[in-house]
C-alpha cells in the first residue's frame, strides 16, 4: 500500500524536476549581460567550438558588445572584450576577480591544484607570488639575469647561422635555457636537451586538453563522470597522461637541483633561494616542484611562440623587416649586435615586439578568472562564481582601434615607448599596449624577464639575418600561412605551425661578429653553468 503511494509521488517529483530543469536551467537570468540564444538545460555549451573558441567569442562581441554572457548549464560565463571593462573589473576590483574557476581536469587530474597559473586565490598562491616577485622584480632582472639573457641571445644567432633548418626549435631553446638557468640553475645548451623536449611535448598536450570545449563539462554536469570516457575522446586518460608527464618532469628537475646542491652547492637560482627558505615558506614537495615547473613553463613557451610569430611576419611583410633593420643600422654597425641598453634608441624594433604580441597572442583568451561575489557593472549583474574570460584576441583585433587588424604593422604603436609592465599599471585603459601578460593580480610575474627576452631575441635576429619564405622543390617561394585557423596550433596556447623559412646572414662581417660574440658569451657567462 505504502509502495503504491510512494511510486507515484517519486514520479511526480521527477517530472517536476525535469520540467524545472527544462524551463529554467540553462536560461539567461534577468539582469545578465546579453548573449547568444540559449538552449534548455545546456545553455550555450553546444555553441562553443572545440577549436578556436576565441574567434567565435570575438564574432559574438561584435553583436552583443564588450561584455556578454554565456550560460554553461546552470553556471554563467562573462566574456570581456572591452579595455574599459577589464580595467574596471579585473584591475580595479582584483580583490574579488583574482580567483580561478575550479576545474576537475586541471586541478584534480593534472596539477593537484598547485600550478601557479591555475591555483585558487588564497594563502598558497599569495606565497607563490611573493617569492616569485622577490626574484623576478625589474631591479633583480636587470642586475642578476640580463647578462644571461644577452648571452643566450648571442647563442640564438649562432644557432640560426649554423642550423637555419631548425628555425622552429632555436627560439624554444633560447627561452627555455634562460628559464631553466634562472629557475633551476641549469641551461638547455642544444635543441635536443632532454628536459626541454619533455617540457614542450607536455605543454602541447596540456594546451589541447585545456582549450574550452575540449573536455566534457564535468564541472557543470557531474553525472558525466560516469559516462564512458571514450565517448568524449578518452578525456580522462589524456588528462592523466599530461598530469603524469608534468609531475614527472618537475619532480625530476627538483631532484636534480637537490643533488647538485649536495655536490657543488647553491648556484643562487630561483629554486636555490626557495629551498634556502623552505621551512619559512611551508610548501610541500609537490608545491615546491610545481612552483619551479610553472615558472619554467611560463618563461619558455609563450616567449618562444612570439619570436616564431615575429619571424613568420617578417616573411610576409618584408618592408617591416627592412624598416627595423634600417633603424638598427643607424644605431650600430656590423661589429656588434643590439643589447638591452639600445632599447631607447630602437623604438620601431620595440614596436615590432608589441605588434607581434597584439597580432598573434599566445593565449588569445588569457586564462579564465572567477569572481568571488555578486557584482554589477553598467547595469548588468555578474553572479558570484561566474567564469570571466578576457578576450585578448578580440581587443587586439578591434577594427576601431586597429584598422585592418590582421595586417602586421608596428606603426600601430608609433610613439609608444613604455614597457608593457608600465602600461599595464596605467589608469587609462587605452594606454595598454596588449594583454599578452594577463591582467589584475594575475599579471604575469615574469613580465620583466619576458620583455627583455623578446626585445633581445628579435632585435639581434633582425640585425643578423634576412628572412624570406622557404622554397618548394621547384624553387618557388612557399607563402607563409598566417591564418589563425590553419597556420596556428590548436589549444589555449597557440603557436605558428612549422613553416618553410630561408635564412641568410646579412654580411660576412656580421657572421664573424656572431661567432665572436658567442665565444665571448660562452667564456664570460654560459660556462658558469657547465657544472
Amino acid at each position: 500500500m505504502a509502495l503504491g503511494i510512494l511510486l507515484p509521488a517519486v514520479g511526480v517529483l521527477l517530472v517536476a524536476f525535469l520540467l524545472y530543469a527544462f524551463l529554467f536551467v540553462g536560461r539567461r537570468e534577468k539582469g545578465l549581460p546579453p548573449g547568444p540564444p540559449t538552449a534548455p538545460v545546456i545553455g550555450n555549451i553546444h555553441q562553443i567550438p572545440t577549436k578556436g573558441s576565441y574567434l567565435t567569442f570575438t564574432e559574438w562581441s561584435k553583436k552583443y558588445g564588450g561584455i556578454f554572457s554565456l550560460k554553461l548549464g546552470p553556471g554563467t560565463a562573462i566574456v570581456l572584450t572591452s579595455r574599459h571593462l577589464v580595467k574596471q573589473l579585473i584591475d580595479k576590483k582584483s580583490n574579488i576577480y583574482s580567483d580561478r574557476p575550479h576545474s576537475y581536469v586541471s586541478h584534480n587530474l593534472i596539477t593537484g591544484g598547485d600550478h601557479v597559473l591555475i591555483a585558487h586565490y588564497g594563502k598558497i598562491w599569495q606565497r607563490y607570488r611573493k617569492v616569485i616577485h622577490q626574484h623576478f622584480m625589474e631591479s633583480i632582472v636587470m642586475k642578476d639575469h640580463l647578462p644571461l639573457q644577452q648571452a643566450e641571445a648571442s647563442q640564438l644567432l649562432k644557432d640560426f647561422l649554423e642550423r637555419p633548418d631548425q628555425h622552429m626549435d632555436h627560439p624554444k631553446r633560447y627561452t627555455n635555457s634562460i628559464a631553466c638557468a634562472t629557475i633551476w640553475g641549469v641551461r638547455s645548451p642544444t635543441v635536443d636537451t632532454p628536459h626541454m623536449k619533455r617540457l614542450y611535448d607536455l605543454m602541447e598536450n596540456w594546451s589541447v586538453v585545456m582549450e574550452p570545449g575540449n573536455t566534457p563539462p564535468v564541472d557543470i554536469f557531474p553525472f558525466l563522470h560516469y559516462v564512458p570516457e571514450w565517448l568524449f575522446g578518452n578525456w580522462r586518460s589524456r588528462a592523466k597522461d599530461v598530469g603524469k608527464a608534468m609531475n614527472d618532469l618537475y619532480n625530476d628537475m627538483l631532484t636534480g637541483l637537490e643533488k647538485r646542491r649536495e655536490a657543488v652547492g647553491s648556484k643562487y637560482s630561483f629554486m636555490d633561494r626557495v629551498l634556502d627558505q623552505k621551512e619559512k615558506l611551508e610548501l610541500t614537495r609537490h608545491q615546491l616542484y610545481f612552483l619551479g615547473g610553472t615558472m619554467m613553463e611560463g618563461a619558455s613557451d609563450t616567449s618562444s611562440s612570439i619570436v616564431i610569430a615575429a619571424i613568420q611576419a617578417f616573411t610576409k611583410w618584408p618592408e617591416v623587416m627592412r624598416k627595423a633593420q634600417q633603424e638598427i643600422d643607424s644605431v650600430m654597425g656590423e661589429d656588434r649586435s643590439p643589447v638591452w641598453a639600445d632599447y631607447a634608441q630602437l623604438p620601431y624594433v620595440a614596436a615590432t615586439v608589441k605588434e607581434t604580441m597584439r597580432w598573434r597572442p599566445v593565449v588569445p583568451l588569457a586564462f579564465p578568472h572567477a569572481v568571488y561575489e555578486d557584482d554589477w557593472i553598467d547595469g548588468y549583474k555578474i553572479p558570484k562564481g561566474s567564469v570571466i574570460f578576457i578576450n585578448a584576441w578580440g581587443m587586439h583585433h578591434d577594427e576601431k582601434r586597429f584598422p585592418d587588424p590582421d595586417t602586421f604593422d608596428p606603426d600601430h604603436y608609433k610613439g609608444v615607448t613604455a614597457l608593457a609592465s608600465e602600461l599595464a599599471q596605467s589608469t587609462n585603459p587605452d594606454d595598454r599596449d596588449h594583454y599578452g601578460y594577463g591582467s589584475g593580480r594575475r599579471l604575469c610575474p615574469g613580465i620583466h624577464l619576458a620583455e627583455r627576452n623578446l626585445f633581445l631575441g628579435i632585435a639581434k635576429l633582425l640585425w643578423a639575418f634576412e628572412f624570406a619564405p622557404g622554397k618548394d622543390k621547384d624553387g618557388k617561394p612557399i607563402p607563409p600561412d598566417t591564418d589563425p585557423t590553419t597556420g596556428y596550433s590548436e589549444g589555449f596556447l597557440v603557436c605558428a605551425k612549422p613553416y618553410a623559412l630561408e635564412v641568410k646572414v646579412r654580411s660576412e662581417a656580421r657572421r664573424e661578429t656572431i661567432l665572436r660574440e658567442f665565444q665571448e658569451a660562452k667564456r664570460d657567462v654560459l660556462s658558469a653553468f657547465d657544472n
